[in-house]
């Protein structure tokens, strides 16, 4: 992994010109089904986040890059559960993530229109979440409206951490307060909603497949 951030970030510095397209690509390929299982997002995402904080690349436009890649992914996703229904987790290869699959849709089913939005900042199931809502036919409208809304706030949340850190390198005080402080409890509302949320479904699905043992 640490080899391909270096020859990432070596890629984005010597293209900052393309590093929109660079960026969007890997969004997109991050909400994917089966591709953002692969990818390291959180280290990505703080390099990145460095490299706008630095001025290499420019924030406003990379911004709108990660989110325009990330609804993207998502709506392939989506379409593509949509267009293949629930058969496709018995074929290759989203065969061998059946369970994985089978737990996004419990989550789905429980959360709907706010499984899709806080499952963008769910690592395990990002990539999943879009094409169960597919499979699970969705209404269109309420899905691209969660989608879009989730990619907005994912992208700068994502970025922060990264962007905060190369800042306080080169001397955070230079920013007022108020902005970091509103940067930072924006960050920590939507992670510890979207940690709660997952982790108590995520939780009560494990003790719910736990084997009662017998009294001896």
């Amino acid at each position: 992994m640490d080899a391909f951030l270096v020859e990432l970030g070596e890629l984005i510095r010597a293209n900052p010109g393309w590093a929109a397209v660079i960026v969007a690509g890997i969004c997109l390929g991050e909400s994917l089904v089966l591709v953002g299982l692969v990818i390291p997002a959180t280290a990505v995402m703080l390099l990145i986040g460095g490299m706008m904080g630095s001025g290499v690349i420019d924030p406003v436009t990379t911004l709108i890059a990660a989110a325009v890649g990330a609804v993207v992914g998502d709506v392939i996703s989506y379409f593509l559960g949509r267009w293949l229904g629930p058969g496709i987790v018995h074929r290759r290869p989203l065969r061998r993530y059946r369970h994985a699959v089978a737990k996004t849709r419990l989550f789905f089913r429980r959360y709907g229109f706010w499984a899709v939005f806080l499952g963008r900042f769910l690592g395990p199931i990002r990539s999943t979440v879009p094409l169960v809502a597919g499979m699970m036919a969705m209404d269109q409208k309420r899905f691209q409206l969660a989608n879009v809304l989730s990619a907005v706030v994912w992208a700068p949340a994502m970025f922060a951490p990264g962007w905060l850190g190369m800042k306080g390198a080169q001397g955070l005080t230079e920013m007022s307060g108020g902005t970091v402080l509103i940067l930072l409890l924006g960050i920590l509302a939507v992670t510890a909603i979207a940690t709660v949320v997952g982790s108590r479904h995520f939780g009560r699905d494990r003790r719910a497949r736990r084997p009662v043992r017998s009294a001896s």
